[in-house]
């Protein structure tokens, strides 16, 4: 028996895919448990389509043992460490990487990396997830910073909720964006056609990114973006939506032809500048990433 809350990220799932994302179990398996009566909300039998709605009680009938989740020390090629001190480090996260291990990945992490390499982090948060204050999707390359000391994992956390921390973005997007300076804000939740997307929903998040163009060429436009709140898939969802998706995001409708002519194998995208005030300190920080050598190459292309 498998018995946990659910997260505020989940509110409004189909009671299967919560289940699922919650437990690791497969799909077809908490299907299987649903039809015996062994999928409870609240301690009442429930449909597998059932909507959960954050906070309640989720209760998975099965004697298959829960997965757990390891920090196994493995050193990244490519990852760099950027900046180090007693409170925090900072690095410049290489694509196709991780913040912390999670269920259905089996790839490399940024928490792995750092174990590897040495580095005592916070002990705060879940075991997979000790230090980790913000998150790069997999195919999102860029700075994130991580939390070393015990203080240093409570003020940043503040931080970002309080939206002090400061996350610039180059995008390549589809297009050209009307007006070419602007702000979406639109609420984000999980799709319902796929656990792992996520979409513009009434009932979502409440969700704000910001974006000015840099410049135009053929077809697509490069912008800087800058998030004022930080949903998971959020400027690759926004853009999107409206209808000028990253290049190379095949999982949020770019165009694959593009992809292939600019050598892109994940969406053109790079969190370029972290700033904030340190949490021992209080100094200011700031940081910048040039863009890896995979989106300049693409860049190079478009201008030609």
């Amino acid at each position: 028996m498998t018995i946990a809350y659910v997260p505020d990220g989940l509110d409004g799932e189909r009671a299967d895919a919560a289940a699922a994302r919650m437990t690791g179990l497969t799909r077809s398996r908490v299907e299987q448990v649903a039809a015996e009566g062994g999928l409870l909300v609240d301690g009442a039998p429930v449909a597998k389509s059932f909507r959960v709605r954050a906070g309640a009680l989720l209760e998975v009938a099965t004697d298959k043992p829960e997965r757990t989740l390891h920090v196994t020390p493995r050193l990244v090629d490519g990852m760099k460490v950027v900046h180090d001190d007693p409170d925090i480090v900072v690095v410049d996260k290489p694509p196709f990487v991780a913040a912390h291990p999670s269920l259905g990945w089996t790839g490399p992490s940024v928490t792995e990396h750092l174990a590897a390499a040495g580095f005592q982090i916070a002990t705060s948060g879940a075991p997979e997830r000790q230090g980790v204050v913000q998150r790069l999707d997999v195919g999102t390359s860029g700075l994130m910073v991580l939390a070393k000391s015990e203080r240093a994992y409570s003020v940043l956390k503040q931080a970002f909720r309080d939206h002090t921390v400061r996350k610039l973005y180059r995008a390549l997007v589809q297009g050209y964006p009307d007006p070419l300076n602007g702000t979406i804000d639109a609420p984000i939740g999980h799709a319902r056609t796929d656990e792992w997307k996520m979409a513009v929903r009434a009932d979502g998040r409440p969700s704000v990114t910001h974006y000015r163009t840099l410049e135009v060429f053929p077809s697509v436009t490069l912008l800087e973006v800058e998030l004022e709140t930080g949903r998971t898939h959020q400027i690759r969802v926004h853009m999107s939506a409206v209808h000028h998706p990253c290049a190379g995001d095949l999982l949020y409708g770019a165009d694959p032809t593009l992809a292939e002519r600019l050598g892109l194998t994940r969406q053109w995208l790079h969190a370029f500048s972290l700033s904030f005030a340190h949490p021992g300190t209080g100094e200011q920080m700031a940081f910048e990433s040039p863009d890896p050598p995979d989106l300049a190459r693409a860049l190079e292309l478009v201008a030609v």
